[in-house]
């Protein structure tokens, strides 16, 4: 190695610079607007106007070389920085929103389930198999009948209040009070059992074949005569004993099919008269699955027979009261 490659340390001659030529050519020209030969040299520097943009090396497709000089701070460790992986907080956000997916599957079928059952019992309840199974004509009869009442019920309403104009009239006060008294006097009476009563009515007889008639059947169609707006009623057996019926009337089964009425003992065949309207009492017997349809599932039979002018003469003896006391 020579002490040129010693001295430059490269191990490499350095390469020598630009020699101007000597001799006549390499004078400097004479002519005072020349210019400097220095400039010329394609090595001499360029001032800042002609100096090239520099292009960094990662679009001139070389790759930076990292010489140790430049420190990556951001590798470097933190004491804040926690010590698990970044993959993890990513991992969890995954499985919320995996286990956020169940519970919302979770709900909607639960809510699906309850709008169901909700659905299922609304047609439930709002189904009557009674009156599913009834005719046309039969549901038409039940109309009417409940519109007779309302209009009845209407009229009552209507009387009550011209009795209470009456009674705040003056001079025809008193009489007026005496005469709604005196009306009360016989509705309660007949209500009670201890005036007789006439009117426009049904009579209702039953007859048995074999199963003789209970006392619950009996029962079941006197409340079935009070929800239709049966007034006054007495029954009356094949020995023509005859009872009033009032609210505290009971019935009782007696020996050989016989039936026991308020202590009194009745044979059949049995005879209902009631005084109301006709129509609405025979319909709410002969309702299906009433009293008609039950007696004659046991092997009965319910006649009925229309009255213009009905006769209700059986009284009620009254009982003396021994505690109670009206209030005053």
């Amino acid at each position: 190695m020579s002490d040129e490659q010693t001295e430059t340390g490269t191990g490499w001659p350095e390469p020598a610079g630009p020699v101007r030529p000597g001799g006549p050519a390499g004078d400097p020209d004479p002519r005072p607007d020349a210019p400097d030969p220095d400039e010329l040299s394609p090595l001499a520097p360029q001032g800042p106007a002609e100096r090239e943009p520099e292009v960094p090396a990662e679009e001139a497709g070389v790759a930076p070389v990292d010489d140790g000089s430049t420190v990556d701070l951001s590798a470097m460790p933190r004491s804040e920085a926690p010590s698990e992986p970044v993959e993890e907080p990513v991992a969890s956000a995954r499985l919320g929103r995996v286990r956020w997916s169940t519970a919302g599957v979770m709900i909607v079928a639960l809510l699906a389930l309850l709008g169901f059952t909700l659905v299922v019992q609304l047609k439930t309840t709002s189904t009557d198999p009674t009156l599913g199974a009834t005719r046309q004509e039969d549901l038409v009869r039940i109309l009417s009948d409940l519109d007779a009442r309302e209009n009845r019920l209407q009229q009552d309403i209507r009387a009550l209040e011209d009795s209470q104009r009456q009674l705040r009239s003056g001079e025809q006060g008193r009489q007026a009070a005496l005469d709604e008294a005196t009306r009360r006097a016989d509705e309660l009476g007949i209500l009670a059992g201890t005036l007789p009563a006439v009117g426009p009515g049904l009579t209702v007889q039953f007859e048995s074949s074999g199963k003789p008639i209970s006392a619950n059947r009996v029962l079941d169609a006197v409340q079935e005569l009070r929800g239709a707006g049966a007034e006054a009623m007495q029954i009356s057996g094949g020995d023509r004993a005859t009872v009033r019926i009032i609210a505290s009337t009971y019935f009782l089964d007696g020996e050989n099919g016989s039936l026991v009425v308020e202590g009194r003992r009745l044979v059949g065949p049995f005879t209902i008269t009631v005084i109301g309207d006709p129509a609405t009492m025979r319909t709410a017997l002969n309702i299906p699955g009433g009293v008609v349809a039950s007696v004659r599932g046991d092997g009965g039979n319910v006649t009925f027979g229309e009255r213009e002018v009905a006769e209700v003469s059986a009284l009620h003896v009254p009982i003396k009261l021994e505690h109670a006391r009206p209030v005053s």
